[in-house]
């Protein structure tokens, strides 16, 4: 097999969103958007739903059919980009829940759909999604004559459990729905863990049920192997790569392996790679190219038929600060070449 292999342990999922539920005070919801972080949301939704999760979120319309066709009914999918023009029918036929985030989408709602559920964003700060407080004053009595299933806001610094941004927009939140009867919810995986005056009604992790930070209890979900192509042998003074980028300064063994930033190993890994044969770290060496990079396995006590990108030793989130990114970004990049075998 020519292609990196891609081990996806759905036990560990579901036991990261049990910890995650065991953690929260309130009913505990999946996010699933982005492909499930990239690890396949009908696989992933499926293994949630068996571990007890009953609400799911997305980002798109699109990704609420796939879910919908995936799980059947019985589970409430969310559209956190709301009711866009042309989701209609999408909403209609896999009964999916819109986030309305504009006076503009709640129209479109009542007009388009009056007797469906919705649910509402607010926006506490982040100005990125959601109803702002003079918009939300204007329409919020109107919003209320329809029973909507569900207000939400999203917190912008829940990582960083000092930032004054917490709880300037937890005030804020709770300004803005002061009165109100309907469930509500603020807290991703970031705020369960800011605790329980950030729970409310619903929380809705999504990067912790993956095993990424800021949960760092969470089992690893995520095992990448990527097989060696090619062994050879260079002297002092040979070149690796593309533009001659790395010289060899000692007698080197040389890996070549099946992948590159086409299957999400991102090009500014370059000369800060490191991937693993069992507990032993070996660096890549010259550029992280289309389809191939090239790795030192001089050290190792012999020649290795694959070695290891993510694994025990190597988290999406350590392999994220190499390359000056996040897990988010590692996992969503992940590529479709990959064979691909879940665990349960």
């Amino acid at each position: 097999m020519s292609s990196g292999h891609l081990t996806i342990d759905l036990g560990a999922l579901a036991a990261n969103w049990r910890a995650l539920a065991q953690l929260s005070t309130a009913e505990t919801a999946a996010v699933v958007k982005a492909d499930g972080y990239g690890l396949g949301a009908g696989r992933v939704a499926k293994a949630l739903a068996q571990a007890g999760a009953r609400r799911f979120f997305v980002a798109l319309a699109e990704e609420g059919a796939a879910v919908r066709e995936a799980l059947g009914p019985g589970v409430m999918i969310g559209v956190l980009s709301g009711h866009m023009e042309g989701d209609t029918e999408l909403i209609r036929a896999h009964d999916l829940v819109p986030m309305l985030n504009s006076v503009d989408q709640l129209l479109r709602q009542i007009e388009s759909l009056p007797n469906r559920p919705f649910g509402l964003q607010v926006d506490t700060g982040m100005s990125r999604l959601g109803m702002e407080p003079p918009e939300w004053s204007a329409v919020r009595d109107l919003a209320m004559t329809r029973s909507p299933a569900l207000i939400m806001s999203h917190l912008a610094c829940a990582d960083e459990p000092d930032h004054a941004m917490n709880a300037r927009q937890l005030d804020t939140f709770r300004e803005m729905t002061a009165g109100l009867t309907v469930p509500r919810s603020l807290a991703a995986t970031g705020g369960i863990l800011l605790g329980p005056d950030y729970h409310f009604d619903l929380t809705r992790p999504g990067i912790g049920l993956y095993g990424g930070q800021p949960f760092a209890e969470a089992r690893q979900v995520v095992r990448l192997d990527i097989p060696v192509i090619q062994l050879r042998t260079l002297s002092p003074g040979d070149t690796v790569g593309y533009g001659n980028s790395w010289t060899a300064e000692r007698p080197t063994r040389l890996a070549t392996i099946s992948g590159g930033y086409a299957d999400g190993i991102l090009r500014a890994l370059t000369g800060k790679l490191r991937l693993y044969h069992g507990s032993i770290p070996c660096p890549a060496v010259g550029r992280v190219s289309m389809d191939l990079i090239t790795v030192d396995v001089t050290d190792l006590p012999e020649d290795p038929g694959y070695l290891t990108l993510l694994g025990p030793h190597q988290g999406v989130d350590r392999l994220a600060a190499a390359a000056g990114t996040i897990g988010y970004e590692v996992l969503t990049s992940l590529g479709n070449r990959y064979s691909r075998q879940y665990l349960s």
